[in-house]
């Protein structure tokens, strides 16, 4: 079974720091691109980082400056450093990897991690 799992979401103060990590497991082929994306109550989903197999780098304008996209291929794993955090990144962050893998080529999502931004 191929699955994404994230973790490092909760509950932080604004202008604090939180760390995410998604990794994939299972019998897979090959990972392309990894990205991040999140909900908030309300809203459609956001693209907020993806990084390539490669390296190559883009965020969202909201996340400029403040968030960093980064991957290890050794590990499957891909991370998302978030720092001087908002209320308004109060959101489900949801990981998503292009693979190939046993069970098909496409995109797979992790299950999500809630990540709270309030004083």
């Amino acid at each position: 079974q191929v699955q994404l799992v994230e973790s490092g979401g909760g509950l932080v103060q604004p202008g604090g720091s939180l760390r995410l990590s998604c990794a994939a497991s299972g019998s897979i082929f090959s990972i392309n691109a990894m990205s991040w994306y999140r909900q908030a109550p309300g809203k459609e989903r956001e693209l907020v980082a993806a990084i390539s197999s490669g390296g190559s780098k883009n965020y969202a304008d909201s996340v400029k400056g403040r968030f960093t996209i980064s991957r290890d291929n050794a590990k499957n794993t891909v991370y998302l450093q978030m720092n001087s955090l908002k209320p308004e990144d109060t959101a489900v962050y949801y990981c998503k990897s292009v693979m190939a893998a046993v069970t098909g080529s496409g995109d797979y999502w992790g299950q999500g991690t809630q990540v709270t931004v309030s004083s």
